[in-house]
Order: C-alpha cells, then sequence, then structure tokens
C-alpha cells in the first residue's frame, strides 16, 4: 500500500471484465484531461503527468484509459512514456473512431480501414506490441456495426488487440457487436446526474455479461471540489455540457448539497461518497475518473474503501432525482453521437 497525507491509502481490488475476463483495477484512471485538448484546456507538463501516472500504478489503479484522438495522439504518446518499464503492470485501454477538429467539430469513422489505420497508430504511439482493451469511441451511423466490429476481431486474431469495447452504443448495437465478437466492456458517462443508462444499456450488458466502465463518474467533476457559482471563466465544461450553464448550475446546486450533506455524515469526502456510490451499482461496474492532481487520485482511491448500504444507497439516488438535473449531459450536436442517435443503416445498404 502507499502512503498519502491522511495516512494509508486502501487496497484497490482487481476485478474481471467480460466474459474473457479481462482483470483490472476496480478503479481506473482517465487520462484525457492530461493533454488537454478543444474540450479540456491547455496540457499539463508531461514529466508531472508522468508522475502521476506512474504513482497511479503504485498505488494499484493500474487500468489507464486514453484515445487516439486525445490530443490528438499526445495522450498515447504520454501514456507510452508513462509505461515504459512497467508494460505488464498496466492495462492500457485506449479508444478510436472519433476525429476532433479545432473548431470543436467531431467526424465519426467506423469503417475497416480506419479501424485497422489508427490501431497501427496507437501501438506505434504508446510503444507496445498490443492492447489490452480497443474500443469503439462512437458508432458511426454510415458503417453497420457488424462491420465495424468484424474489422476489430481481426485485430484480435492478429494479437495486436487483446479485448473489445464499445462506447455511447445503443442496446441494439451492444447485442449485434456482441454476436460478431465477445465485447468485454462498454464505456458510457454513469454519475450520480447522468443515469439514463440504466433502463436498458445496464440490464443489456448484464445479460451478455459484459462490464461497464462509467466515463465522468464525478459528474464531470460537479460532484468533486469546490462549489460552482455562475459562469466560471475558462470552464470548458459549459462548452461540452448545458448542466453546467449559469442558469443551470444554480438549480444543479441544490441537487449537490444535498448530496454535500449526506457525505459529511459519512464522513467522507463528496468525490469519495459519488465514486463509491458508482462502484456500488455493481462488481463488473470500473469507473475511470480523470485527475491531473496527486492529492486527488489519492481522494479517489479512497472511495474503494467505503461501504455503502442498500438504505444510503437509495438516500444518496433520492438527493439527485433525474427529473431535478437541470440541463442535458451534452449539447444537442454531441448528444447525436451519444447512443440515443439514430439506427444505423442495414448492412446490404452498406455493401451496396
Amino acid at each position: 500500500m502507499a502512503s498519502a497525507e491522511s495516512g494509508i491509502l486502501p487496497t484497490v481490488p482487481r476485478v474481471k471484465l467480460g466474459p474473457e475476463g479481462l482483470e483490472v483495477s476496480a478503479l481506473g484512471l482517465g487520462c484525457m484531461g492530461m493533454s488537454g485538448g478543444a474540450f479540456h484546456g491547455p496540457a499539463k507538463p508531461d514529466a508531472e503527468m508522468i508522475e502521476l501516472i506512474r504513482y497511479a500504478v503504485d498505488c494499484g489503479v493500474t487500468f489507464l484509459d486514453t484515445a487516439e484522438f486525445y490530443g490528438p495522439h499526445t495522450n498515447e504518446i504520454l501514456i507510452g512514456k508513462a509505461i515504459k518499464g512497467i508494460r505488464e503492470k498496466v492495462q492500457i485501454a485506449t479508444k478510436f473512431g472519433g476525429i476532433f477538429g479545432k473548431d470543436r467539430t467531431v467526424t465519426i469513422r467506423g469503417d475497416p480501414e480506419w479501424v485497422r489505420t489508427t490501431c497501427e497508430g496507437s501501438l506505434k504511439r504508446l510503444d507496445v506490441d498490443y492492447i489490452d482493451l480497443y474500443t469503439l469511441a462512437r458508432i458511426d451511423s454510415k458503417v453497420p456495426i457488424e462491420i465495424t466490429v468484424g474489422a476489430m476481431k481481426e485485430l484480435v486474431e492478429e494479437g495486436k488487440v487483446k479485448h473489445l469495447g464499445l462506447s455511447e452504443a445503443s442496446a441494439s448495437e451492444i447485442r449485434r457487436a456482441h454476436a460478431v465478437h465477445p465485447i468485454t466492456a462498454v464505456q458510457m458517462e454513469w454519475s450520480l446526474w447522468t443515469r439514463d443508462l440504466e433502463e436498458d444499456i445496464v440490464p443489456t450488458c448484464r445479460e451478455l455479461g459484459i462490464a461497464i466502465v462509467p466515463y465522468s463518474p464525478l459528474g464531470r467533476g460537479f460532484f468533486a471540489g469546490s462549489k460552482l457559482t455562475g459562469a466560471q471563466e475558462g470552464d470548458t465544461r459549459g462548452v461540452i455540457s448545458p448542466k453546467f450553464s449559469a442558469e443551470n448550475i444554480e438549480k444543479n446546486n441544490v441537487l449537490r448539497e444535498r448530496v454535500v450533506a449526506i457525505a459529511e455524515k459519512k464522513k467522507c469526502s463528496l468525490n469519495q461518497l459519488a465514486l463509491a456510490w458508482v462502484m456500488h451499482k455493481g462488481k463488473d461496474v470500473v469507473p475511470i475518473p480523470g485527475t491531473t492532481k496527486r492529492a486527488n487520485l489519492e481522494s479517489n482511491i479512497g472511495s474503494v474503501a467505503i461501504s455503502l448500504t442498500k438504505e444510503e444507497i437509495a438516500e444518496i439516488e433520492a438527493a439527485v432525482p433525474a427529473n431535478e438535473v437541470a440541463g442535458e449531459r451534452y449539447h444537442e450536436r454531441l448528444m447525436k453521437l451519444t447512443w440515443l442517435h439514430a439506427v444505423s443503416p442495414p448492412l446490404s445498404s452498406w455493401m451496396g
């Protein structure tokens, strides 16, 4: 175990994801914010982030999440540097499929050529022989999911990828993909104020034995750190989600304070309670909170030691009713890239 200012950090448990049993830490590390980008401001110094990643691994957080379009490309290069000499200790999850323009435009590609091209690029940038979990970040509505996953399956057969994942896929797409090759994990936004996946996506994954990897489990930091008031200068979260608008933030602060009160009763921090709630949604749930600060990492790790009763879970959920959350999780143009998007065209139409 690792030392922290507040004492000894708890041991991070190990869990197995999906039908093929990929073993990872029960708490992952989202690395996106380390490299900045259109939605996350300036990049942090490489040396500091490499030190943070290696410290996380020393603390038992070995499941590292990145994507070829983070930066773009620079985040994978960063992780490649950070895991030099410790490759066997970490599990790398990287994503492909999204092309982010400088003007915050997003293009989605899931054609076989792009599947292979991006994988080869990721292997080089990460400087590894294989990727533990290769995830389709968004579904390309122009290409049937069977075609995309079929190309991903070829990478598994060649040993370049060990396991496959999806992100922001509908229940139907998850089933169709899983029929082509076992899907190990589905990455979705899941937090106290984003729970729409619980009705359909979660039951589908559990039926098929697929794990769930929640991104933004702290509501993009809303359930962590200081209380937000009005429009925050330099805060890019408002570009992504209406929940952070000046109008909506005040309404959502009412919900936040309810959770703060519960955390105080529980004698833990707000972020620890919010993360513990996500982890208590099931043993097949592995959240990947992102951070660029050692103190935040240590605090997040503390969440694995928090036990919640059924009554406490119910109290937490009642504090943030879905119908009281102000604002959608994404602005309209980005919402179209989630699992709520239109159904992909049939296979025959793509093949001509």
